[in-house]
This record gives structure tokens, C-alpha cells and sequence, in this order.
């Protein structure tokens, strides 16, 4: 079909509106670009002439319409974002933090709490992972994308802010005034060795990442430095309700565990030639690679860049990992401006682990289950805001009831108790000896007659 015939098609649709396609186009291939761009533009034409209210259907109007939902239809990542939405995230990049505290994406077509950090207002007011956001303030989230959620929930330090939720848990509608507050970028905490009531007797350290920045892997390694001052043996590293971060910190992390130069993770789209290459740990000059047990926490809050870190971990026969399944998100969103000023947020790839599985929509599922009920949840959570420090904050962390992190602690308890068990065993010879000849037996002497 010629140029000049195509154009001549779509603008007799732009002025017919309705009219009906040719017969011998009706049995065309379902993907046929011209027969569906057909159908499109009939369809905008149709809605441009009957629908009641005329100031709303602009093309421009319609256009951006059709893109949010072609977008998505695509996967809960996909969105599109119009002018003032596209500037206000490219300000916001450069803005410091302020909010409230959680991390949101879409599940199930729902705009769901993925992580609540502890120092937050909404994780002191008792806000849980997993909620589902029905309103903020006086606006209704049904049709409010990931993007446009976090604009609804930014806000200037000292403003307010009322969340109205649904718990799944326990199917209650909940409403939290909170107040906007500037939140400091820390990503390490809780650095200690675990209380006697936990460890038994044994030296395990435990480590919480929030999320993963810029100087996460600079900090964890002076925290880790710390405990193996102390006689750490073995380690717990909590990654639940972190919602990822940097890649290139999650990478960096690995390395603290695993030898230099090995694959953490790949990314793949569908041209072989724009993947780039492998993830890599990082070079440690003149160190080596922390080599105690280590077992890994996940919930279904763990995201991004902390499944990456699970999952490699995992592949690698590394770590043990406990919890419960991580939330799911494997895949690479890339920002594609458009002549208009707005853009789409399109997912172009995703990322596979040392042993080719895809963490996308499936999640890592934990060498070991372990569930928390939802006032087990709060509890930690409580304690995650407001603890105590130093032997204080052990003793707490003794008495919450944390049974995912005691799970951890007795797999690697398990660990240690066999390599002692190990290390008592004598050692074989180093050359095999000759088995030592047995006594000749001789015929008894006859008895003299």
C-alpha cells in the first residue's frame, strides 16, 4: 500500500468517523499495524462526536488517554506521565527526601505499601507493608499509577497528610494522619552481635539494609569490620521490607561476600545488542571475601535490588535464605521523554540471576519459610522506631519474638556446631599402612599319652 494511499485512508476515517472497513480488510491479521492504527482512530473520531461533554475531547486529551492505558495493559510498572508529572519527577531527583516514610507500587492492579521505614511517621503510626492505599487525603488511588502515588504522598516537611488503607490481613479500613517530615538517607543499622538468648552461645552478628545508596557498601563493610573485632562467627543480614535502590550498591554488597570479578547478575531485553554486560563484584585490593556462614532475610516487602542480593546469594550456595517469598520485582523501567513533554515509563529488560532464574513476578522463594502474623509485624516494626542502643536495644531485640530471625540464627547455629564437629574429627593418615599381620596360629601340642 502506498504512502500517499495510506494517508489518504486515515484522513477519510478522521472525516467519516464511523465508517465501516473494506470487506477484504475485515479478515486482515489481527497484528496488521494499518487495520488496528484503523480502529484507533475510528474509535477516537466516534468518541470526539457523541460524547456529552465536548471540552473533553481534545485530541490531546484523548491521545494521553490512550496511552495511560496501552501502558497499563502492559505490566504493573508501565506508566505514562504527562508534562507536569514528568517535570515534577525530574525536580524531584534533585529534592532531599520528604514524606512520610513508605514505598508504594502497583499489585494487582492496586496501589500497595511495599516497605515502611522505621523511622518514618507512617511506620510510628503503626502503617504495615502490604497495606493497600485507598485514599490520599481526598483523592481516590483507583486509577493513580506508581508515579503519580508518590507525588500524591511527597510533600513539603511539616505538612499534613491523611492515608486511608485497606489491611488484607484483616480485611479493616483503616485512616492515619501523618505529618510530612525530612527523612535522613541512612541505609545500615542495628549493627550487633545477638543476645546468648538468641546466638546460644555462639558469636552471630546481625546487620539490617534499608534500602540501597550511594554509601551502603562503605558503611556495611565498617560495620562488618566492627563485629569481626568482636569474635563474630557467623552473620545474619536483614533485607525484609527494603524496597532496593542503586544496583551498583546491591553489587557492591555481594562482594563483601563473594570473590571479585563474579557475575551477580545480567540484564536482558529483547536486542541481544543493547544488553549490557554482566554485573560484576567489585575489585577488593589487598582484601578478601568475608567467607563466615551467612543466612539472608526476605518478606514480601523485599524488592528490586534486594532480591538481586538474595537471589545471587542463594545461586551461589552462599547464603541460606529465610522468610518469606520476596516481592517480585525483576525487571529494568527506562524513562522515554516524548516531543510533548511527557514521557513513558516503559520496562525494556530484566535481570537474571548467577543460575538464570528471573526474579520478575516471581520473586525469591527462601531456602527456609517462615511467617509472621500481623502483630508479630507491628511488633518489630515498633521496635525498628523506637529501640534502645547497645546492650539495651540486644536485650529488646531478645525479648520481640522475631521468629524469622531465630529461624536464621538456629540454620546457622546448625552450621557452626557441625564445623566444630568437623574440626574434632581425627585426621586420616597421611599414607595407608599395611594392615598388621595376625598372629600365627599354631596347632595346639598333643598331650603326651
Amino acid at each position: 500500500m502506498s504512502a500517499r494511499l495510506t494517508a489518504f485512508r486515515f484522513a477519510a476515517l478522521l472525516a467519516l468517523g464511523a465508517a465501516p472497513l473494506p470487506a477484504q480488510e475485515a479478515s486482515a491479521p489481527a497484528d496488521d499495524p494499518l487495520v488496528q492504527m484503523e480502529v484507533l482512530t475510528r474509535a477516537i473520531e466516534v468518541v470526539r462526536r457523541h460524547y456529552v461533554e465536548s471540552d473533553k475531547v481534545t485530541y490531546a486529551t484523548l491521545i494521553e488517554g490512550a496511552l495511560e492505558g496501552m501502558l497499563r495493559k502492559l505490566d504493573p510498572h508501565c506508566e505514562f506521565m504527562g508534562r507536569t508529572l514528568f517535570e515534577d519527577l525530574q525536580r524531584e531527583q534533585t529534592d532531599t527526601s520528604e514524606g512520610v516514610g513508605i514505598t508504594v507500587a502497583l499489585r494487582s492492579g492496586i496501589l500497595t505499601i511495599i516497605t515502611v521505614r522505621e523511622d518514618g511517621p507512617a511506620a510510628r503510626a503503626g502503617v504495615l507493608a502490604g497495606d493497600q492505599i485507598v485514599r490520599v487525603d481526598d483523592v481516590l488511588t483507583d486509577t493513580v499509577g506508581v508515579v503519580e502515588g508518590v507525588q500524591l504522598l511527597k510533600g513539603e516537611a511539616g505538612e499534613p497528610l491523611r492515608l486511608t488503607v485497606r489491611r488484607p490481613g484483616t480485611q479493616q479500613f483503616l485512616e492515619f494522619n501523618l505529618v510530612r517530615e525530612t527523612l535522613i538517607e541512612t541505609s545500615v543499622h542495628d549493627a550487633m552481635l545477638l543476645p546468648p538468648k538468641i546466638a546460644a552461645g555462639h558469636r552471630i552478628g546481625y546487620v539490617r539494609i534499608s534500602q540501597f545508596t550511594q554509601p551502603t557498601t562503605r558503611d556495611l563493610a565498617r560495620a562488618l569490620d566492627d563485629l569481626e573485632k568482636q569474635g563474630m562467627t557467623a552473620l545474619v543480614l536483614d533485607l525484609r521490607n527494603n524496597p532496593g535502590g542503586l544496583l551498583d550498591a546491591a553489587v557492591g554488597v555481594c562482594g563483601e561476600f563473594l570473590p571479585e570479578n563474579t557475575v551477580v547478575v545480567t540484564t536482558e531485553g529483547r536486542v541481544a545488542a543493547d544488553n549490557p554486560p554482566p554485573y560484576r563484584t567489585p575489585k577488593r585490593p589487598g582484601k578478601s571475601p568475608r567467607r563466615y556462614p551467612l543466612a539472608i532475610l526476605i518478606n514480601h516487602g523485599s524488592a528490586s535490588a534486594a532480591e538481586i542480593i538474595a537471589a545471587a546469594l542463594q545461586d551461589l550456595n552462599r547464603a541460606i535464605v529465610v522468610g518469606t517469598t520476596s516481592f517480585g520485582k525483576g525487571s529494568v523501567q527506562t524513562i522515554l521523554p516524548l516531543s510533548t513533554g511527557a514521557a513513558m515509563r516503559l520496562t525494556t529488560a530484566k535481570y537474571y540471576t548467577p543460575g538464570k532464574r528471573t526474579i520478575h513476578e516471581h520473586g525469591v522463594e527462601p531456602d527456609i519459610v517462615s511467617i509472621l502474623t500481623t502483630k508479630e509485624e507491628l511488633a518489630i516494626n515498633k521496635w525498628r522506631s523506637a529501640h534502645s542502643t547497645g546492650d539495651a536495644a540486644a536485650l529488646e531485640l531478645a525479648n520481640l519474638g522475631d521468629r524469622q530471625l531465630e529461624r536464621a540464627a538456629d540454620a546457622l547455629k546448625g552450621v557452626l556446631v557441625y564445623a566444630q564437629f568437623k574440626d574434632k574429627q581425627p585426621a586420616p593418615p597421611a599414607t595407608d599402612p599395611k594392615p598388621a599381620a595376625l598372629p600365627e596360629l599354631k596347632e595346639p601340642a598333643a598331650a603326651p599319652e
